[in-house]
């Protein structure tokens, strides 16, 4: 049955305590605007960990759900800023091979560096944002970027690339982990799932357009040039944070600790068997797809030959296929079907698309061209439009009390898993997908066994939204 709000999945989902199992809460119901929500005076209420201050429901988050159409295209544009970092540099890759005179294992460490900067800089923005509020860690992340990103045009060797593209990642973060904590300061149960959907439908059209402009950008120029557009893009998008995006965490929620209580929030949050099932879930999928993004470049165009502008065609599909499924599952399968189900689904595909790779790549089906691989690459990347939403999801609705350190833990591990996959896709050199496809096989089964070993989704048949 359709479940018509969070109610079943919040008595699931969000503990009592940091480090104790699921408990009861109260049920949510839709009122006023579409996705709002409220909370039955009859019902238990949640409490908030020992320590931590309560987040009760707010004028204020009322009026910010009032802007729902403006607040999603802010939101949106903040996940974009990652794929756009990463994807319209991804055509120049070989370029800054050759430009900078370094090996393709030492330029894959550009994308090594912005995403292993990204991990860590959520760490510390998380916690911030829950501190000081989501505002003001945001435009300050958002100024730093803008800053290294312009120095990233004019670095001179593959070392310093390497140093400010990690500076990059540092500040970008704050993008990343401020946007899923205000989703979950908005949005509850079933409701922030379909957002996550629809945050998919938005910053999913930068990798679509990203590797497009890129190979454009190459067309006119060199692979400075491309620095030199996301710097523009990142000025556009501090100044629409700065202007359209409010305060969503109201003063009485705020922790006012300083690291100490930091650390031991996050070490609540991981003694949640759950909600690091989930994390390491996600963080293992995100893996999958991130050893296609840094190996694809080579894969594409020097093993079998394609043009800049063939891969970022293909690379734009693959983004396409993403989007739909993530519609689909947003549109149409959360709130009939349990979470827990369409992502034990969505993981999967992932694994039977990257074992077929696998074969191609090692040449069991014997010669395979572009066409048969290019297959696999999209049932895998379109999988994932059910598996980064529903991991996502499952997480923030176990803990409303810190969703800055909660985000937080959420993209570190999914960062650092992937700069991890990174340098290992090109660990045999530019000749050969087979260490993609070792990577995505081993990734993609993994997560499958976390999913099962720590999320243990049969333990909430019947409590569950849906049903499993």
């Amino acid at each position: 049955m359709p479940d018509s709000g969070g109610s079943r999945a919040q008595r699931e989902h969000i503990p009592t305590s940091g480090t104790g199992p699921g408990a009861d809460s109260a049920p949510l119901t839709p009122h006023g605007d579409a996705g709002a929500l409220s909370v039955d005076p009859g019902a238990p209420q949640v409490t908030a960990p020992a320590g931590l201050p309560a987040a009760p429901e707010a004028g204020g988050l009322k009026a910010a759900r009032r802007t729902g159409f403006l607040v999603t295209m802010v939101l949106g544009g903040l996940t974009a800023l990652p794929p756009l970092s990463m994807d319209m540099y991804l055509p120049a890759l070989p370029a800054v091979t050759d430009s900078l005179s370094a090996p393709a294992a030492t330029i894959q460490l550009t994308l090594t560096a912005c995403l292993a900067g990204m991990a860590l800089g959520q760490l510390v923005v998380g916690p911030m944002s829950d501190r000081w509020g989501r505002r003001r860690p945001l435009l300050l992340g958002m100024v730093v970027y803008v800053i290294a990103t312009a120095i990233c045009a004019l670095a001179p060797s593959a070392e310093l690339l390497i140093g400010f593209r990690l500076l990059q990642g540092l500040a970008g973060a704050a993008g990343i982990v401020i946007a899923r904590a205000v989703v979950r300061d908005l949005y509850d149960g079933v409701e922030m799932a379909r957002f996550f959907s629809t945050l998919m439908l938005i910053s999913g059209v930068a990798p679509i357009i990203a590797p497009l402009i890129g190979g454009q950008v190459m067309r006119f120029t060199d692979w400075r040039g491309i620095f030199v557009v996301l710097t523009g893009v990142g000025i556009v998008l501090t100044l629409v944070v700065w202007k359209w995006l409010h305060e969503t965490l109201e003063p009485g929620s705020r922790h006012t600790g300083g690291v100490g209580e930091a650390l031991r929030t996050m070490r609540g949050l991981l003694a949640d068997r759950v909600f690091t099932g989930y994390m390491v879930t996600g963080g293992l999928a995100f893996a999958v797809l991130f050893a296609y993004i840094s190996a694809s470049p080579f894969v594409v165009q020097e093993i079998y030959g394609a043009s800049p502008q063939t891969f970022s065609l293909l690379f734009g599909l693959n983004s396409i296929g993403l989007i739909a499924v993530g519609q689909i599952n947003g549109k149409l399968l959360v709130g009939r079907i349990s979470l827990d189900k369409v992502l034990g689904f969505g993981l999967a595909v992932i694994v039977l698309a990257a074992v077929a790779l696998l074969l191609m790549t090692t040449g069991v089906f014997g010669e395979v061209g572009l066409v048969p691989v290019a297959a696999g690459l999209f049932v895998l990347m379109s999988a994932m439009g059910v598996a980064m939403p529903n991991t996502n999801a499952q997480a923030l609705m176990r803990t409303k009390h810190a969703a800055g350190s909660a985000s937080a833990l959420l993209g570190t591990s999914s960062f650092l898993i992937g700069a991890i996959a990174s340098p290992l896709v090109g660990i045999a050199g530019e000749d050969t997908a087979v260490p993609m496809a070792v990577v995505q096989v081993v990734c993609a089964v993994a997560a499958v066994g976390c999913f099962l070993g720590l999320c243990r989704p049969w333990q909430r048949v019947g409590r569950e939204a849906g049903g499993l």
